[in-house]
C-alpha cells in the first residue's frame, strides 16, 4: 500500500482493507479480481474497465498478504473447469473460519454494549462511498445477512507520524524528526525530504532522501519518537516511481532474511505463522519464514512464548530469548515486591 505526492485525495488504506474484508465474508463463492477491483471501495475509484489495472492488481496482491498478515483465512478458489486461468481464481473468507469460537458466548447486557460500541466504529469509520460499494456488491447478488459490524477487522491504525508526513508530501516540504533505531541508546535527529509513504507487512514506511548527502532512505514510522517539524524549506517533486521503488527494496529486504522455527500442533502460533506470505514447511515439520526486521520480528515471535522455538539464525535467536528472560525478570519481581509488601499490594 502506498501513498505519494502526487495522489489525490486517496481511499485511506483502512478502509481500503476493510472493504476488501466486508466484500470477501459477503460471498460464499468468492469474488474474482475483476469483481474486486471494479467493485470494492479504493480499488474502483482507479480501476479502467478494457485499460491496464496492473498497478492496481499489484496493489490488490499486496493487500492480500497484508490481510493474512492480520490473521484473516483468505483463501483461493480455482474455477474447476479453468483452473489454469488465474483470471478466474476467486477469493473469499470463510466465516466459520473468521467467527469467534462457539466456546466463546456474551451475555445479553455484554451483546448490547458490544453492539453499540461497534456502531459507532462502523459510523464513524465507514464513508459514502463505502456503503455505495457495499450496494454495489449486492448488486452483483452479493447479499449478507449479517450487519456490518459483525465482522470489524483487527486493522492496525495509523502511527502519529502519518498524517503530518502525508502533509509534507503533498506540499514537498523537508521534514525534521527524531529517530531511534534498535541497539541505541538516544535518538538521533534527521532532516529529510519525504518521497513516499509505503505500507509493507502491515506497518508504515518514509521513504525519503538526506538532503546534505543526497542518500536515500527508508524509515519505519513506529521508530519516530518526536512530533513532525517543518523547516520551511522544499525540494522538487520527485521524478519516477518512488513508492515501487520503496516497496522493491523493502521486499529485497524481506526475501533476504529468513528464519526457521519450531511450532507446536494446532497452536496459535502454527496458525498464524503458516499463513504468512512465503512460509515453506520443511521436511523436519518446521517453518521456514521471511522477515524485514529481526527485532520487530522477535518481539511477535516472543509474544507466542512456548508455541515458538527459534532454531536460526543465532541473531533472532538471541533476541527472541531476551525477551523472554525480560519478561520472565518482571514477573519475578512483581512477585518478590508483593511477597515482601503483601499489605500493600491492592494500593492504587
Amino acid at each position: 500500500m502506498s501513498l505519494v505526492s502526487a495522489s489525490s485525495a486517496p481511499v485511506p488504506a483502512e478502509e481500503r482493507l476493510f472493504s476488501l474484508v466486508l466484500a470477501l465474508l459477503a460471498t460464499e463463492t468468492g469474488l474474482t479480481k475483476g469483481e474486486v477491483l471494479s467493485t470494492v471501495q479504493g480499488y474502483r475509484q482507479r480501476y479502467r474497465a478494457g485499460g491496464d489495472n496492473s498497478n492496481l492488481e499489484r496493489q490488490f496482491e499486496r493487500d492480500k498478504d497484508d490481510i493474512r498478515d492480520l490473521g484473516v483465512p483468505l483463501e483461493t478458489v480455482a474455477d474447476p473447469g479453468d483452473s489454469g486461468n488465474n483470471q478466474n481464481l476467486r477469493y473469499r473468507i470463510p466465516r466459520g473460519a473468521y467467527e469467534l469460537p462457539d466456546d466463546i458466548t456474551f451475555s445479553a447486557e455484554e451483546t448490547t454494549l458490544l453492539g453499540l460500541a461497534a456502531m459507532v466504529w462502523r459510523e464513524g469509520s465507514l464513508s459514502t462511498e463505502s456503503r455505495r460499494a457495499v450496494m454495489k456488491l449486492r448488486g452483483l447478488g452479493l447479499v449478507s445477512d449479517e450487519p456490518v459490524l459483525g465482522y470489524a477487522p483487527r486493522l492496525r491504525a495509523r502511527d502519529a507520524a502519518f498524517e503530518p508526513l502525508r502533509a509534507a508530501l503533498e506540499k514537498n516540504t523537508i521534514v525534521r524528526f527524531a529517530y531511534l533505531k534498535p541497539g541505541e541508546a538516544q535518538a538521533r535527529v534527521r532532516t529529510v525530504a519525504p518521497l513516499a509513504l509505503v505500507q509493507h507487512q502491515g506497518r508504515w514506511h518514509l521513504h525519503a532522501q538526506e538532503p546534505d548527502s543526497g542518500l536515500t532512505k527508508t524509515f519505519l514510522l513506529r521508530r519516530i519518537v518526536s512530533q513532525i517539524t517543518t523547516t520551511g524549506a522544499t525540494f522538487p517533486a520527485p521524478s519516477g516511481d518512488r513508492t515501487a521503488q520503496a516497496l522493491r527494496e523493502l521486499d529485497e529486504v524481506w526475501e533476504s532474511h529468513t528464519a526457521d522455527v519450531e511450532v507446536i500442533a494446532d497452536s496459535d502460533a502454527a496458525t498464524r505463522l503458516q499463513k504468512r506470505r512465503g512460509t515453506v514447511v520443511l521436511p523436519s515439520g518446521a517453518l521456514r519464514l521471511h522477515y524485514s526486521d529481526a527485532n520487530i520480528f522477535a518481539d511477535e515471535l516472543a509474544g507466542y512464548g512456548p508455541e515458538v522455538l527459534v532454531l536460526s539464525p543465532p541473531v533472532l535467536r538471541a533476541a527472541v530469548r531476551a525477551r523472554l528472560l525480560q519478561t520472565v525478570a518482571v514477573h519475578t519481581d512483581t512477585e518478590h515486591s508483593i511477597a515482601e509488601h503483601p499489605g500493600e499490594a491492592g494500593n492504587g
